[in-house]
């Protein structure tokens, strides 16, 4: 380590150049939701409420894996790779509140 500096995990370092990379991107972020079906947008909103797949698939009428194939699209077009990054990016969208 260079000058007294920290090292950083591999793990940490790649999250560090994703949430950098996301920033500098920050105003295609905006266009990409706007690629989203009304499903998949319904989906997000669900997913980031904290609801199930079987629960969502449930209340939208759907099977399960008709709600996992909408949620893997709508992660990979929005670039989020989890469940807290869904959340983190719809209370930005304003799709939800933390009001409930």
């Amino acid at each position: 380590v260079v000058a007294g500096g920290m090292p950083l995990s591999p793990s940490v370092a790649a999250k560090v150049v994703r949430d950098y990379a996301r920033r500098v991107r920050g105003e295609q972020e905006g266009a990409t939701s706007a690629t989203l079906t009304g499903r998949e947008r319904e989906v997000l909103t669900l997913v980031a409420q904290g609801h199930t797949n079987q629960a969502i698939a449930e209340l939208l009428g759907l099977s399960r894996k008709t709600v996992e194939v909408h949620r893997t699209h709508l992660m990979r077009k929005l670039d989020l790779h989890d469940v807290t990054e869904v959340v983190k990016y719809a209370l930005r969208a304003g799709l939800i509140t933390l009001d409930g």
